[in-house]
């Protein structure tokens, strides 16, 4: 066996010799953007069964009149993990989340529980303002996540919003080309 071959043969039983120890937890996954299981590029199907875990709903889902790949669905969560009813918002192309928002009424420290989650796993950003507005923002690989809150007569409203640019990328470009293709 020649040196190379030796060194890649070495490397390759490394690597499949690197499994977590018994016991250990796995390292999460932060290259994918995702807020409790939610995360924008998922399809319909997966975002379904996640609501069936979480609290036993269903999304109900419509068909855009101007674009029939496009679909909105609505859902409203009572889920205990997220402490909060949370009303659920997902813009699909093609069955496939572009962008997902869950939004609810919040008290301060479920805010701050939302934010130490999306913190731990993703790292500190600083929060910004934009009026009365604040807001958080996380980006990898085309995705982004985007926590916002507000005080609104009285109430503290909190919104994580995950969108997928590859899927509204995709989309726009086959729109552009259906309309380019559209004899005049």
């Amino acid at each position: 066996m020649t040196a190379p071959v030796r060194t890649v043969a070495f490397v390759l039983c490394l690597l499949s010799s690197a499994r977590p120890a018994a016991g250990s937890t796995a390292v999460p996954d932060t290259t994918t953007l995702q807020f409790y299981g939610f995360r924008a590029g998922a399809r319909i199907e997966e975002m379904n069964a996640l609501l069936q875990r979480l609290d036993g709903s269903r999304l109900t889902c419509e068909r855009a009149r101007a674009d029939r790949r496009v679909s909105e669905c609505r859902s409203v969560l009572r889920a205990p993990k997220l402490g909060a009813k949370v009303r659920l918002w997902i813009s699909a192309v093609d069955s496939v989340a572009s962008v997902i928002t869950l939004s609810a009424n919040v008290e301060t420290a479920q805010l701050d529980s939302w934010r130490r989650d999306i913190e731990r796993r993703y790292g500190r950003v600083g929060a910004q303002a934009q009026g009365s507005q604040w807001m958080m923002q996380w980006v990898r690989r085309g995705r982004m996540l985007r926590l916002t809150w507000r005080m609104e007569r009285g109430q503290k409203i909190a919104s994580v919003s995950l969108v997928d640019g590859r899927v509204l990328d995709d989309w726009g470009r086959s729109r552009t080309r259906a309309a380019s293709t559209v004899p005049s």
